[in-house]
């Protein structure tokens, strides 16, 4: 069935990995759609699964927001963790979606988020973590401030158990997840044309009073500048996040 590409405006049929033929737009995956371009067959596991969000500054409206967003994503919260494998290697992943609430992190994705790190750490296997997020859900006051901290130094805690941390920032990654344990991975990876940065251009033009470059934020930009490893068309991400998985496990390679 064909869709509406935003970018150039065609209807296109964009295949399993969704993709605009015509321009190369990379549209949305759900978590299920994600799982299905690198886990084995049938080899995922969910875990805290029944965790969802509840009201802690008791704000007007947002459990209302919240049924909403699980109607509408069919989510339970903007993170999906678990186990599977790929080619055979155990690995723990967590996967954002924007889908619920613009993939913000309130209490639920912080501890989900760190949980997934904890149990990588536990299991001394690598943990894979896909980012998309507009940042903090300030719904949440302070609680969803106090995720950044938490889920930095459950990734501190990887490093510690000496287990690999790998990142891949997708459309959009900003905001508290960015400013957080979206740029602490070993290995950052991206896709091609992801928005990737803290504040919007506007804010940060308005800042310094200057005009900001073509495709600043773009995830081809941050590779120049050295802020994500490399750019990993989706593809080729089954076979990317296998080779890192061999040389970087204990006994395999950098984590020796």
């Amino acid at each position: 069935m064909d869709e509406l590409c935003p970018q150039c405006q065609k209807d296109v049929e964009v295949g399993p990995y969704r993709i605009c033929p015509s321009c190369n737009h990379y549209f949305p995956l759900s978590p299920q759609q994600r799982i299905a371009l690198f886990a084995d067959p049938d080899s995922f596991v969910e875990m805290a699964k029944e965790m969802k969000s509840m009201n802690p500054i008791s704000l007007a409206g947002y459990e209302d927001k919240l049924k909403e967003n699980e109607k509408k994503s069919s989510l339970s919260d903007a993170v999906t963790i678990g186990s599977c494998t790929i080619e055979q290697q155990p690995v723990i992943v967590g996967i954002m979606s924007f889908a619920f609430m613009g993939g913000s992190m309130g209490s639920v994705v912080g501890e989900k988020i760190t949980q997934a790190i904890i149990e990588g750490a536990l299991r001394g296997e690598p943990v894979i973590i896909f980012t998309a997020s507009g940042g903090a859900r300030m719904q949440e006051g302070i609680f969803s401030l106090m995720q950044m901290a938490k889920t930095a130094s459950a990734a501190a805690l990887l490093e510690d158990t000496r287990t690999p941390l790998f990142l891949v920032l997708t459309n959009p990654t900003t905001g508290g997840v960015t400013a957080s344990f979206a740029m602490l991975g070993d290995v950052i990876l991206a896709e091609p044309g992801a928005v990737i940065g803290f504040a919007g251009p506007r804010v940060i033009e308005g800042t310094i009073g200057q005009k900001l470059p073509d495709g600043f934020q773009r995830s081809e930009f941050q590779l120049k500048k050295g802020f994500v490893d490399a750019l990993v068309e989706r593809k080729n991400l089954r076979s990317t996040l296998s080779f890192l998985i061999k040389t970087h496990v204990k006994g395999g390679g950098a984590h020796a």
